[in-house]
């Protein structure tokens, strides 16, 4: 497996790619870069098997985001295009059809599932909390169940995150560990993950956040990856246009920067940690 980059974690199968997925695969392979297409309830997790059936280079991770579970609608503040709304609905997870497609050679990863406390619709928000740990631990279940590892969302709610991870751990559950998808917490947040064996991974936002950039620089190469989250967090120099898993480059480049090496000792390390982590050695 000789891939320069891999993101780790985007979102090709989603439908801002419905007209040009082909071109898109076909410029990452070009540079090759390979990719995880990651799934956010039933639909879009099929649509990510399909995908990564399809095209070489490309792996799948299945799961349910947190913000499925309650039918919502919200700008996130986070993008740039602040008039594009996202609508959410009501989605149960469902063990039975999860594991099916988990089940898949192609699928490298449970997610993305975790908790996000950031945005909550209107109603019982603690019931809500609860709804959303509840899922969270039945994803690590599946994530146990077949041995791959989890792709976490954590916003706004790390405590209760690293409480359920730890508590998995001692239950002999999360021998693949995982990773903390689009990480942008505290410097102690970062370290608590890390000395469970998770993995930090690295979005866009990295390239405009000095708050983000100061975290970074203390922490170990040996627990980075980088990613897109495509066709979100856009990063410099590309604000304001739609997201694409070529971009992870920038967010390599920025690492390098702030980590005083080359670009490509980045790209070295960070397809290290991702191929192990994913254990994608055996799928090539």
């Amino acid at each position: 497996m000789n891939y320069s980059l891999i993101d780790t974690h985007c979102h090709v199968n989603f439908r801002a790619y419905e007209n040009d997925l082909a071109e898109v695969i076909n410029r990452c392979s070009k540079a090759n870069i390979a990719m995880i297409t990651v799934g956010s309830q039933i639909d879009t997790s099929r649509a990510a098997v399909s995908v990564a059936e399809k095209y070489q280079g490309v792996w799948a991770a299945v799961g349910l985001h947190p913000n499925h579970l309650h039918a919502q609608e919200f700008i996130d503040d986070q993008e740039v295009d602040q008039q594009k709304s996202i609508k959410t609905r009501t989605e149960k997870f469902s063990q039975a059809d999860y594991l099916d497609l988990a089940r898949h050679p192609k699928v490298v990863a449970i997610g993305e599932n975790g908790l996000d406390y950031y945005r909550l619709p209107p109603g019982d928000h603690e019931q809500m909390k609860e709804d959303q740990k509840n899922a969270v631990r039945e994803h690590i279940k599946l994530s146990h169940e077949i041995g791959k590892p989890i792709i976490v969302h954590c916003r706004d709610a790390h405590a209760d995150q690293l409480e359920i991870l730890k508590s998995a751990i001692e239950q002999d559950q999360l021998t693949k560990r995982g990773v903390i998808h689009c990480f942008t917490g505290t410097l102690e947040e970062a370290q608590k993950y890390i000395e469970i064996g998770f993995l930090i991974s690295l979005t866009g936002i990295l390239t405009f956040s000095k708050e983000l950039q100061t975290t970074v620089q203390q922490l170990p190469l040996s627990s980075l990856m980088v990613e897109t989250d495509a066709p979100y967090l856009t990063p410099v120099p590309h604000r304001g246009k739609r997201n694409e898993p070529m971009y992870v480059q920038h967010v390599a480049k920025c690492l390098a920067e702030l980590k005083g090496v080359s670009f490509e000792e980045i790209a070295e390390i960070t397809t290290k940690n991702a191929i192990r982590i994913f254990q994608l050695d055996r799928l090539s």
